[in-house]
């Protein structure tokens, strides 16, 4: 009996976590931000999260694309280009 409270204790103290990073999620996401105080489910932030994650990994592909063409387009130099590619990835 002892092992089931303290197996229940544990996954209880694990929701209470989940929550918790649920809720410091919630004013991360631009759509949700507005929404402070009202109800949202938890199931709604995880799957916004991941929609902003994979609109934020489009966006980078997309800066990075344009940053090359703007570099093939340059007039600059290997070292130039390599010290500014550089500086990117950080």
């Amino acid at each position: 009996m002892s092992s089931r409270r303290s197996s229940s204790g544990a996954s209880k103290l694990a929701d209470d976590e989940i929550k918790e990073l649920v809720l410091k999620l919630k004013p991360l996401l631009p759509q949700l931000d507005h929404r402070r105080n009202a109800s949202v489910s938890a199931s709604s932030i995880l799957e916004e999260t991941c929609s902003y994650i994979r609109r934020l990994n489009k966006e980078v592909d997309d800066l990075s694309q344009r940053l090359s063409q703007l570099l093939d387009s340059a007039d600059i130099t290997d070292v130039d280009e390599q010290l500014i590619r550089r500086l990117f990835q950080r």
